[in-house]
């Protein structure tokens, strides 16, 4: 897979690229991840990138010509361009598996007050990772970069990924280490037991008490599989 990043600032990412998953996983070649340099489709001699913005208002307005230039630059028919924006669609878990089967995804971070508004007719989607305001699009592409590289194949171990939060809508049960007794507080002992089936209802019965507790707007439109309804049957009468 690729991954370019169109950006003013390509230096945020020096660090990030070459840590844990996402490092390892551009070395073995899963995924590849280039950046374009907005300002160098500038057309003046001072590069700008920016004006002030029509009709008045605090700040400044990246403009149409050298964001859009930089699209055309590495666009193809296999990409798919994403415009990091607040008033995007809120990025989820199930988006990061769509964008980790595109051959090709461009993600375009604006900077300032934001982009001139036509540029938005030439992105295939808008994203916001939440609802609060950064100075930039760049931590954002950095959160779908990381959250995307993880599910590609090779990266990490299915098993590693499948039961955690926010897949099918529930959060991940609790997890415990060594040792089993710390300061008096013990590891539930039916982690210990060695029954897998028990320790398989325990989790499953976990995950979904924490998100009716935590997340009950997950836990309201989650789909229930037979198996856990049978376990809400169980938390119910008490077995559990």
């Amino acid at each position: 897979m690729r991954i370019t990043v169109l950006t003013l600032f390509p230096e945020m990412y020096e660090s990030f690229l070459h840590a844990s998953i996402v490092g390892r996983s551009i070395e073995r070649g899963i995924v590849s991840v280039d950046f374009v340099q907005i300002r160098d489709f500038a057309h003046d001699r001072y590069r700008h990138v920016d004006d002030s913005p029509f009709g008045g208002g605090a700040g400044m307005v990246m403009k149409c010509q050298p964001v859009l230039d930089a699209i055309d630059s590495v666009r193809t028919e296999q990409s798919h361009v994403v415009l990091m924006s607040p008033r995007g669609t809120q990025y989820t878990q199930k988006k990061a598996h769509e964008f980790s089967e595109k051959e090709h995804l461009i993600l375009l971070c604006g900077h300032y007050e934001g982009l001139d508004e036509r540029i938005s007719r030439h992105v295939d989607e808008e994203i916001s990772i939440g609802d609060y305001v950064l100075t930039g699009g760049e931590l954002a592409s950095m959160v779908i970069i990381d959250s995307v590289t993880r599910l590609l194949k090779g990266s990490i171990k299915e098993d590693s990924w499948s039961d955690e939060s926010y897949e099918n809508d529930l959060l991940e049960y609790p997890q415990y280490t060594q040792p089993a007794d710390y300061n008096g507080e013990k590891v539930p002992d039916i982690l210990l037991s060695g029954n897998h089936q028990k320790i398989r209802e325990w989790r499953m019965a976990q995950s979904l008490l924490l998100t009716q507790k935590h997340r009950p707007d997950l836990y309201a439109k989650h789909t229930f599989t037979r198996e856990e309804e049978k376990i809400l049957k169980k938390i119910d009468e008490g077995k559990l």
